[in-house]
């Protein structure tokens, strides 16, 4: 990738953590409709930069067709609605990929943990299939109440969407490393005493 794909592909993706953010000053100063073009040009750009550098798109692409349903709502309708959902609408597609390769193996836990060690251990499989269930789990929540705020305020919608589900995600992952850590040890232990 060219050093200009990777900025625009960091700057994509900075956008779309700070996306709560953005709506919440955008409808202030710009309005839904003109905050949802913005928007969909970037996510536009997104797809166009990953085919001009013949880059895979993967699960990016339900991601993306995520956005444009959520901008193409508030174009239509005017409505803020359209852009609140896009969070609920990123934990359905978050579900959809990951309860799929729960059905559809491998789990997506362990095709994660295959980027960093390719040779996983057999019994490694296992606990990636509950870790999978577990995230299926947070999205089903995380979704459930990204919707409830669609109907909140604009700074409550904000504050769980832009803050506290980064926050339960990263407190998710840190819970998550530490019992990894614990079961990699106790294997080691039996692997030595076996």
């Amino acid at each position: 990738m060219t050093p200009a794909g990777r900025l625009l592909t960091v700057a994509l993706g900075l956008l779309l953590v700070l996306y709560p953010l953005l709506v919440y000053v955008g409808i202030q100063h710009l309005g839904p409709r003109i905050l949802a073009a913005v928007l969909l040009i970037a996510a536009s750009a997104r797809l166009i930069a990953a085919k001009i550098a013949r880059q895979p798109m993967g699960n990016s692409s339900w991601l993306l067709l995520a956005a444009a349903a959520a901008t193409g709502i508030t174009l239509a309708t005017g409505s803020v609605i359209g852009l609140k959902f896009y969070p609920v609408l990123v934990s359905a597609v978050m579900l959809a990929l990951f309860g799929y390769s729960l059905w559809q193996p491998p789990s997506m836990v362990e095709r994660f943990a295959r980027l960093q060690q390719a040779d996983l251990p057999a019994q490694a499989i296992p606990y990636t299939r509950t870790v999978t269930w577990v995230w299926c789990g947070f999205f089903i929540a995380n979704g459930a109440i990204a919707s409830a705020t669609v109907f909140m305020s604009d700074q409550i919608w904000a504050l769980y969407n832009g803050l506290i589900s980064y926050v339960l995600m990263g407190l998710l992952m840190a819970g998550e490393y530490l019992v990894r850590r614990r079961v990699q040890k106790r294997h080691q232990i039996r692997h030595l005493a076996g």
